[in-house]
């Protein structure tokens, strides 16, 4: 699979329920042995079974949206152990995994796949015109 948006988090960029500056906004690391991506019907954090998150990240910082591409400061998963982590969730943060939105799904990136082994993880986001994403 390719990187790609959640279609609902498509349609809840356009109705305001998700405002890229303004909401605490995180990701997770993901192992896919346990979690099959559906862009099409799963919205929240609970469509991710619980063993498929490998870590969970603070929130990120530094977001800026131009021209429609969302960016952000790196983030950094601290001492992450655990299964193999193949893909990168993003997600706006709510405080229940029942209503926190799926934003984005990412499994093509340098570095993916990755055992974890107790360091730290740095994701670097892309430099390139898409940064994270652009919807």
């Amino acid at each position: 699979m390719a990187n790609a948006l959640y279609e609902s988090a498509r349609q809840k960029f356009l109705e305001g329920g998700i405002a890229w500056l303004a909401h605490d906004i995180k990701c997770i690391l993901v192992d896919t042995a346990d979690y099959t991506v559906n862009l099409s019907t799963h919205e929240f954090l609970s469509s991710v079974a619980g063993g498929a998150i490998v870590a969970t990240s603070s929130n990120l910082t530094g977001k800026t949206s131009t021209g429609g591409v969302a960016d952000a400061a790196d983030v950094t998963f601290t001492a992450v152990t655990g299964d193999v982590s193949e893909a990168i969730i993003i997600y706006k943060d709510t405080g229940s995994a029942a209503t926190s939105p799926l934003i984005a799904y990412i499994d093509t990136a340098t570095g993916l796949p990755f055992t974890p082994s107790g360091v730290d993880i740095t994701v670097g986001w892309s430099g390139g015109s898409n940064k994270i994403f652009k919807l």
